[in-house]
């Protein structure tokens, strides 16, 4: 299981809670403005340009069963997507991400500081950057131990360094045995 990934996934669906168009009318002028047309819609949908402006404009209201579940298809294929990255762009530009976990927290530093390694809960608010490169590193296939290493990486410059004005000499926060994690916008 993917933790990290399933988590920021979860955080981008809570966040935008947003609706799919339910009713065929709402689907068929959705789909018509994504594909910038009636005809392209008709041609992937399989039929007539015509049916499809009657459905736009209502004259039309129950699909058969067939093209009800095609056009539920090929709304659900472009809403998500589109929601997720409005989701990303928000955190990664002025909402930031909240990572609320309870797992092993400790950290690299010279000797003579605290450094043990225990269990801590913490709830901590990360910058949009560290949003954007938890992001970024997740669409390009990262993996959990990379996702972990970032999530730790903002958590050393903000939890433990207070962005700079302490801990300076920092060097590396390991984040293992995570017991709980979550996400949120």
């Amino acid at each position: 299981m993917s933790m990290f990934g399933d988590g920021l996934e979860a955080a981008v669906q809570k966040a935008f809670t947003r609706p799919a168009p339910k009713s065929a009318g709402a689907q068929m002028r959705y789909l018509v403005k994504q594909l910038k047309g009636t005809k392209a819609v008709a041609q992937m949908l399989r039929i007539s340009q015509r049916t499809v402006e009657r459905y736009v404009k209502g004259q039309i209201k129950k699909p058969r069963p067939d093209l009800a579940t095609r056009l539920d298809r090929e709304v659900k294929k472009r809403w998500q997507p589109q929601v997720r990255a409005k989701a990303r762009q928000k955190a990664a530009s002025t909402g930031g991400i909240v990572i609320d976990t309870r797992a092993r927290i400790g950290y690299t530093a010279p000797i003579g500081s605290t450094d043990e390694n225990r269990i801590r809960h913490l709830t901590v608010a990360l910058p949009p950057h560290h949003a954007a490169r938890l992001f970024d590193a997740q669409e390009q296939g990262a993996n959990d131990a990379r996702l972990q290493e970032i999530a730790a990486e903002g958590l050393k410059e903000v939890y433990f360094q207070d962005g700079g004005r302490r801990a300076g000499s920092l060097e590396e926060v390991r984040f293992t045995d995570i017991e709980h994690l979550e996400f949120d916008l």
